[in-house]
């Protein structure tokens, strides 16, 4: 192994998780992702001299942001793409759920937990990319304003805007369904 591949490998490898998130959430289906991170990958080793000093993070997320763009400029015409579903294709290390004493999950708490991730990641996935991008940087990744900037290659005062907007129309997606579902409560508990 070169020492090339070695600093390659220092700098970027660490990021690697962050770059199928962000390749997931943009192309919403997970094989494509992972070819697109992969060919984002060989992108960046061919051109990681161009990095100089400062954090990979920004500038690999970039080139992942890239591939992801043409990716979906040569997919336009297919259809039918596959969801994530985080309960189905997590690895079940996030967050705890209430449990039962004998160690068993209480299937309400379960019920619940999916139908809400799955409410958000709905009304993620219908943002359009450009929104997608910056609330998954911003809040999925945590990155700060001026490195998503970077990465999606816009001034500053866009990505505040286009994060503002992003999440106007997650309340707006999220908050339609909350009367609905107060309606059916209240009706049950009148009977």
């Amino acid at each position: 192994m070169t020492d090339r591949t070695r600093q390659f490998e220092a700098a970027t490898l660490t990021h690697l998780p962050a770059a199928y998130n962000l390749a997931r959430w943009l192309l919403r289906d997970a094989q494509q992702a992972e070819d697109v991170v992969q060919e984002a990958y060989l992108r960046a080793f061919r051109f990681f001299d161009d990095l100089r000093g400062g954090d990979a993070r920004p500038w690999l997320l970039g080139i992942v942001r890239n591939a992801c763009y043409d990716c979906m400029r040569q997919q336009r015409h297919r259809a039918g793409q596959v969801e994530f579903d985080e309960m189905r294709d997590s690895d079940g290390s996030g967050p705890t759920m209430a449990s039962w004493p004998d160690g068993s999950v209480d299937p309400a708490v379960l019920w619940e937990r999916h139908a809400r991730s799955g409410r958000v990641n709905a009304a993620i996935e219908a943002l359009e990319p450009a929104f997608r991008e910056v609330i998954v940087l911003r809040e999925l990744e945590e990155m700060p304003y001026g490195d998503i900037a970077r990465i999606a290659g816009i001034p500053l005062g866009t990505v505040m805007s286009r994060l503002s907007r992003a999440r106007a129309l997650l309340r707006e997606a999220l908050q339609a369904e909350i009367p609905a579902a107060n309606t059916g409560r209240r009706r049950d508990a009148n009977a």
